[in-house]
């Protein structure tokens, strides 16, 4: 029987998941932009305007380890189009509250958490997903397509789009962002059930205390789902108040603002087309290595920035590296675990990743009121730098194991 090395095709399953995805991060992208815009409409505090991005990112703490079971015991595709279809109704109600000037900082917080808990279910079923719909083999290939789209949506149409829409009229980027979550949940709805269990699944709490297991022995994925939670608790320490550092310190428009978010997106677009390529030539451990390295630095930056285009230049470095790790450990996690197992091991790994999240946001803000808006991105710099230092031989004796 004759052999080829022709690379399988991707089906037409794939690409209805894939155009979901493009609408999804469209919506997610403008909803990101502009929910601090309104924000600071409202209040010029801080402390309240990272209230709101807290609200966001706290169900990944609060509701990730049940998810993680949901994914592994129910069709995913029917998980994901419901969860965006509610996303929809949501952003849809604030739309309606903008237009009558009835928005305030609870109402936002309120919606933003229940975004964020779509998001959880829609975001662990989609990666669980994908091993199934096209194979190991074409892992990278694929997440590769999915962080441009999502890079594309998320970072470099929704925000500048929603941004543009605000300036005309307030409601008018929650109205598109419903539209965007409605289009996706239509597409996925199409898609074949796939059901997960032929025989009655464990208990909840079984199935959770399962996952747990699984990622606390494998010393590779649990090392890097902790510095995941340090960097990513940095990160949102130091952006929740980039708004008010671009608006405020900087003195930019809300388009421009826009705009300096776009170049961000750059970067993350650049590194979604490149950054295979990258990890092929150089290693997924120098690839990681850089991008930790390189972050610590772009942090202190971007707090010492003097005007928007040294800001804008380091956001897109920022992207451009932040695609790469997530690259590589995304394809990391959908390689090693069990396809069985994957929906479980995600939850945990995500709850340990983002579940610092909303604390970051929190103390981004705390610091922000005591030292200054340029405060946080520079203590977010150095917590980094100290993580990787002390994460390092972890590491390094990890992946050691891990070839062995």
């Amino acid at each position: 029987m004759a052999q080829t090395n022709a690379e399988p095709r991707l089906s037409p399953v794939y690409w209805r998941f894939w155009w979901a995805t493009g609408f999804t991060t469209v919506g997610d992208g403008a909803f990101a932009a502009v929910v601090p815009l309104l924000a600071v409409t409202i209040t010029r505090d801080p402390r309240l305007v990272s209230v709101v991005s807290a609200a966001t990112y706290l169900p990944w703490l609060l509701l990730s380890l049940p998810v993680g079971a949901l994914v592994d015991r129910h069709d995913r595709f029917a998980l994901m189009w419901r969860s965006q279809a509610i996303q929809a109704v949501m952003v849809g109600v604030i739309a309606i509250l903008a237009a009558f000037g009835q928005a305030g900082i609870l109402t936002l917080a309120i919606v933003a958490f229940g975004l964020g808990a779509c998001a959880v279910v829609s975001g662990n079923a989609a990666q669980a997903i994908l091993p199934d719909i096209v194979g190991k083999p074409l892992l990278h290939r694929v997440n590769g397509h999915q962080q441009t789209i999502t890079t594309i949506g998320r970072q470099f149409v929704g925000p500048p789009i929603g941004s543009l829409l605000f300036a005309v009229a307030v409601a008018l980027p929650y109205g598109m962002a419903a539209g965007s979550f409605a289009l996706a949940a239509a597409l996925l709805a199409t898609l074949p059930r796939r059901g997960r269990h032929k025989t009655e699944p464990p208990p909840m709490r079984t199935a959770i205390a399962d996952g747990l297991r699984w990622l606390a022995g494998h010393r590779l994925l649990r090392t890097l789902a902790v510095l995941l939670g340090v960097n990513t608790f940095c990160f949102q320490l130091a952006n929740a108040t980039l708004v008010l550092l671009a608006t405020q310190t900087l003195d930019l428009s809300a388009l421009v603002y826009g705009v300096l978010l776009a170049g961000a997106a750059a970067g993350s677009l650049l590194g979604a087309l490149v950054n295979a390529r990258v990890v092929k030539r150089i290693g997924a451990f120098p690839a990681l290595l850089t991008a930790l390295a390189t972050n610590v630095v772009v942090f202190a930056g971007i707090g010492l920035s003097p005007n928007a285009i040294v800001l804008g230049a380091l956001l897109a470095v920022n992207g451009f590296v932040t695609t790469l790790w997530n690259l590589v450990t995304v394809s990391l996690r959908q390689e090693i675990v069990p396809s069985g197992m994957l929906g479980r091991v995600n939850s945990v790994y995500k709850m340990l990743g983002w579940g610092l999240i909303p604390l970051g946001a929190l103390a981004g803000g705390v610091v922000a009121h005591a030292f200054g808006l340029r405060a946080p991105y520079l203590v977010a710099g150095v917590l980094r730098g100290i993580a990787l230092l002390v994460a390092l031989p972890v590491m390094i004796r990890a992946i050691r194991d891990q070839r062995s």
